[in-house]
């Protein structure tokens, strides 16, 4: 069979409309989901103005949600459940103008608005409090968070952690740089994907962020990149090993990672200043911030660090490190591997 002969530029033209196509899809989905959140905001509210004046007890929601499938049955979300959500959306988020489009065209700002429903419900089951709402809300809408990832960054306490790693940046680096800085910290760190306990040794730890880098840099946040490992300098024929090396590509800045499986140690800052000042003098372009660094550690004594900061020439920081991504008080609530085992024998028993 005589194939075709293409004319010039097809590629390049088929690549431009496969790209349209895509964006108007990607487009015509937020739309559609933009209405689907406007009229399940409309729905929960008209059923909380019921419940107030009307008295709409839950046998009346269960029948609205009978009729509303019976005339709608292609249509899925209209469970006596789901609706009870709508009635929890619409009671968390009262403003209209937040979550309904006002016009065609109009941009819904409301970030809320711009996620999908599971997610909004995953917002009010977690939460409770309007501003972590918004807060998460706001995170998954921009870095286009997926559920699972939205669960667990609520569950691991993202808003807590971000930006609260002790440091030295005030002072060490101009006002605006610092708070930039201070910014992509976190503290702990929560590594509970690596599957390790907590006696792991230092190169265990590594080489299981190498061997889950992905997850590693979405623990990270947005904008990071993995430059290396055992990064090899020479200093006037000294070898010396970074055990981390990220570059942050939209601080546009080189941050030097050191691992202490173990009790942070005032010696710690000094060394890792060092490395801090070499990749500042030998690897960072001028047109890059100030190269930073961040200790991680199992455990640390906050004043401590507090005093070793204090004394450091260098902008660093120092975290810890957890694998439990449960806070203290639920891991504490959790029953202990004996308990359960206890529990499981009796029901053999049975």
């Amino acid at each position: 069979m005589h194939e075709l002969e293409l004319p010039d530029r097809y590629g390049e033209i088929l690549a431009a409309l496969k790209a349209r196509v895509h964006s108007a899809h990607l487009r015509a989905q937020r739309i559609v989901n933009t209405e689907l959140i406007g009229l399940y905001w409309h729905i929960g509210r008209t059923i909380l103005e019921q419940q107030q004046a009307a008295g709409w007890g839950g046998k009346v929601v269960e029948q609205l949600a009978h009729d509303l499938r019976s005339e709608f049955p292609s249509m899925t979300g209209l469970s006596r459940s789901n609706l009870m959500y709508m009635r929890g959306f619409a009671a968390a988020w009262p403003e209209a103008s937040a979550i309904v489009p006002q016009a065609v065209g109009h941009m819904v700002q409301q970030p809320v608005a711009q996620l999908p429903w599971g997610h909004i419900r995953l917002l009010l089951d977690k939460l409770d409090e309007r501003e972590e709402r918004d807060w998460y809300a706001q995170r998954a809408a921009t870095e286009g968070w997926s559920r699972a990832v939205l669960e667990h960054n609520m569950l691991g306490q993202l808003r807590q952690r971000e930006g609260a790693a002790p440091s030295s940046f005030d002072g060490k680096l101009e006002e605006r740089d610092a708070r930039l800085a201070q910014a992509i910290s976190k503290d702990p760190y929560v590594f509970d994907f690596l599957g390790l306990s907590k006696d792991a040794a230092e190169r265990e730890l590594e080489q299981a962020m190498m061997d889950r880098i992905v997850d590693v840099l979405r623990e990270l946040g947005p904008g990071w990149a993995f430059v290396d490992r055992q990064k090899h300098l020479e200093i006037d024929g000294d070898d010396f090993f970074i055990d981390l090396l990220f570059f942050h590509t939209e601080q546009l800045r080189y941050v030097v990672f050191e691992l202490k499986a173990g009790k942070f140690k005032p010696e710690y800052t000094g060394q890792l200043g060092f490395y801090v000042a070499i990749v500042d003098d030998l690897i960072r372009k001028a047109q890059h911030a100030p190269t930073v660094g961040i200790l991680l550690c199992s455990d640390k004594n906050e004043s401590v660090v507090r005093y070793a900061l204090g004394a450091t020439s260098g902008p660093l920081a120092v975290s810890s490190y957890t694998y439990d991504n449960l806070p203290a008080a639920e891991q504490q609530a959790l029953p202990d591997a004996e308990r359960i085992t206890h529990a499981l024998d009796g029901i053999d028993g049975d």
